[in-house]
């Protein structure tokens, strides 16, 4: 079987495309806080809404949707008869090569070289029963819980105003100062980033991972007659913790408010899962910016510097926090209509043309966007 055919036999998930896309709106919102303001957002109704609603719920989404992804590949190089890992292998170093350079030019706060160093991780657990892996990935999420709600007891840490001054003005400066800045404050930030990412983005992939197995959203008879209860629990559970936390900023919400971040993310998911299945061209708006994820994700980061660094017009830290969420919605509603138009006349953006090259091959025949691997 060639290559070609193989590839025809996965064919893309539109619900899988639609909740990437639908997640990096989430995505956005949140990130362009710091890329805003490296201190984020202040005290205020717009910190309050962004806290309670988009904060931890969206890379909530996004891992769940990288492990499942990840058994979609390997089925895709199980009937090409080529090896899943090696191909696994070459997409995570990609990935973290391409995080590197996002971070050194673009964005502090990247995550293409967490969820790289992560897919390594996932290819040694890989081969585990979904029962045993969704297992792990509970022990794993309970643990990262209790250690955010051990430190959040302990207190935590303010920026100096001189200490904020000195990070907008990194922001703001020309190519060389921001690049040291965000290199040395990613270097700084590195072990935290990856026990985070072990205990917090693993298990939610894990999870994926399992659901991917079971090929859950390839089977929409077995999923859909349980996203209402699963919309009551998770809404009716999720919502009232991260909005009480988000208003009171009370420490002893931290532990469950990362346990309501999954919960509001399966709300989401699921509320958008019934939305596609009863009015089918919902999928149309968003599945398109999901096929692009890596263009669409690395394209946020490029308008943002633009607009708040040296390299356009350095507004960091002088635009309020609801212009900042205004610019953040028109950004997205924009990459939506280009990706829509895209999509129609090419099978990958960039970034994904750049990752495929490396993880096939220069010689990779081109399928058709309708079969375009996950």
């Amino acid at each position: 079987m060639t290559d070609e055919r193989a590839i025809a036999a996965v064919p893309r998930l539109r619900e899988l495309d639609a909740l990437r896309g639908f997640a990096l709106g989430g995505i956005l919102l949140v990130n362009i806080e710091i890329m805003s303001d490296p201190s984020g957002f202040a005290a205020g109704a717009p910190m309050t809404l962004s806290q309670a609603l988009f904060h931890n719920k969206f890379y909530v989404l996004f891992s769940f949707l990288f492990g499942y992804s990840l058994t979609m590949q390997f089925r895709s190089a199980q009937r090409a008869g080529v090896s899943g890992r090696t191909r696994t292998v070459r997409r995570c170093l990609a990935l973290m090569a391409i995080g590197l350079v996002h971070v050194v030019i673009f964005f502090t706060g990247d995550v293409l070289f967490g969820y790289g160093a992560i897919g390594l991780v996932l290819l040694v657990v890989c081969r585990l029963r979904p029962r045993v892996a969704l297992w792990v990935a509970g022990v794993l999420y309970a643990i990262g819980a209790l250690a955010i709600a051990v430190m959040s007891a302990a207190g935590h840490d303010t920026v100096d105003p001189a200490e904020h001054e000195r990070q907008l003005d990194s922001v703001r400066a020309g190519w060389g100062r921001a690049a040291v800045w965000r290199w040395e404050l990613f270097a700084d930030r590195l072990p935290t980033f990856l026990l985070f990412g072990l205990l917090n983005v693993l298990p939610l992939s894990l999870i994926g991972l399992a659901a991917g197995k079971a090929r859950l959203l390839e089977s929409p008879d077995r999923y859909l007659p349980f996203l209402p209860r699963l919309q009551w629990i998770s809404f009716g559970v999720g919502l009232p913790i991260s909005a009480l936390s988000a208003i009171t900023q009370w420490m002893p919400l931290a532990g469950p408010t990362v346990l309501a971040g999954p919960l509001l993310a399966a709300a989401y998911a699921a509320t958008l899962l019934r939305i596609i299945h009863s009015h089918p061209g919902t999928a149309d708006l968003f599945a398109p910016a999901g096929k692009l994820a890596a263009t669409v994700y690395i394209t946020q980061s490029v308008i943002t510097a633009l607009i708040f660094t040296g390299y356009g017009f350095a507004l960091a830290g002088h635009l309020s926090d609801w212009t900042v969420l205004a610019i953040a919605v028109a950004i997205y509603i924009t990459q939506l209509a280009l990706s829509r138009r895209w999509i129609r006349h090419h099978g990958y953006g960039p970034i994904e043309f750049l990752l495929r090259a490396i993880t096939y091959g220069p010689r990779r025949l081109r399928p058709s966007p309708s079969t375009v691997e996950p």
